[in-house]
């Protein structure tokens, strides 16, 4: 598949997957008769990964670690384990963070939402007093 087609079905544009290659996040592309980008669709796998790790907040250097881990094949799982490991603590202790904060908000919210009605309530209060000065 040409350069377009993957950045259409793989929501990366062409530009960032060029860089992705060029710093080697991606394999370089085989080329065809006319010397343009020929990739084949199992790249979308690993396209796929690649954005799993970014969106859990992996370092591209880590990331660019692991490529190479992984372009080197067999013998490297134990490393390529140990690196995913490592980061999957990271995203389960900024995960906790985000709950902790998460509640945070809600109690906020909850609070205010509090407020509201307790000003509904008094001024539905101070609508059924007479006003001062007459019986």
């Amino acid at each position: 598949m040409k350069i377009g087609e993957l950045a259409k079905r793989s929501g990366l544009s062409a530009h960032t997957i060029r860089y992705y290659e060029r710093i080697g996040l991606l394999p370089y592309a085989d080329r065809d008769r006319s010397r343009q980008r020929d990739y084949d669709a199992s790249i979308l796998v690993w396209i796929e990964f690649l954005g799993r790790l970014k969106t859990t907040g992996m370092p591209i250097r880590e990331m660019l670690r692991y490529a190479a881990l992984r372009a080197r094949g067999k013998g490297t799982e134990a490393e390529r384990r140990e690196l995913l490991e490592r980061h999957r603590e990271h995203v389960r202790h900024h995960l906790a963070e985000l709950q902790a904060s998460l509640l945070v908000l809600d109690t906020k919210i909850a609070g205010y939402a509090g407020t509201e009605q307790r000003m509904m309530d008094n001024d539905a209060t101070a609508h059924q007093r007479k006003p001062p000065g007459t019986r």
